[in-house]
C-alpha cells in the first residue's frame, strides 16, 4: 500500500511541477518597445505593446514636465501607439505632440489598462537627427 501511495504522490508532484512551469507568468506575458527621435523641429514616439490581453488600453508618454495621452483603443496581442509633431502623421492618425516634447532626451512610455493601471512601462534615449 506504501508503494502505491508513494508511486501516486510522485505522479501528482511531477504533474503539478510541469503544470506550474509551463503557465505564463504577467511578469513575462507582455512586453514594450519605446522609440523616439528628436529633430531641430519635430519630436516623434511609438510604444508598442506585445502580449497584452484582450482589453482596452491607451499609451502615456513622459519627457521631462512633458505628458501626453493617446485615445484609448480596444485589441489585444500586440497594440502600436504613435506620438508626432508632424502634421501628416497627426492627419494619419498620431498623437499629436509639441516638436519640443522631448526633454532630456529621453521618453518613458506607458501601456494603461482601462481602469488605469500601467501594465508595462520603459524608458529610452531618443535618437537625434
Amino acid at each position: 500500500m506504501n508503494s502505491i501511495m508513494t508511486k501516486t504522490s510522485a505522479a501528482l508532484a511531477t504533474a503539478l511541477v510541469v503544470l506550474v512551469t509551463t503557465l505564463p507568468t504577467e511578469a513575462s506575458a507582455a512586453g514594450i518597445r519605446v522609440k523616439c527621435e528628436k529633430q531641430a523641429n519635430r519630436s516623434k514616439v511609438s510604444v508598442d505593446g506585445r502580449g497584452l490581453a484582450a482589453g482596452e488600453y491607451h499609451a502615456n508618454i513622459i519627457s521631462g514636465s512633458n505628458h501626453k495621452a493617446s485615445k484609448p483603443v480596444t485589441g489585444g496581442g500586440e497594440i502600436e501607439f504613435d506620438f508626432d509633431s508632424d502634421k501628416g502623421d497627426i492627419a494619419a492618425g498620431a498623437t499629436a505632440i509639441g516638436p519640443k516634447f522631448i526633454q532630456g532626451g529621453k521618453v518613458t512610455g506607458q501601456i494603461v489598462e482601462a481602469s488605469g493601471h500601467v501594465v508595462i512601462e520603459a524608458t529610452n534615449t531618443c535618437r537625434t537627427r
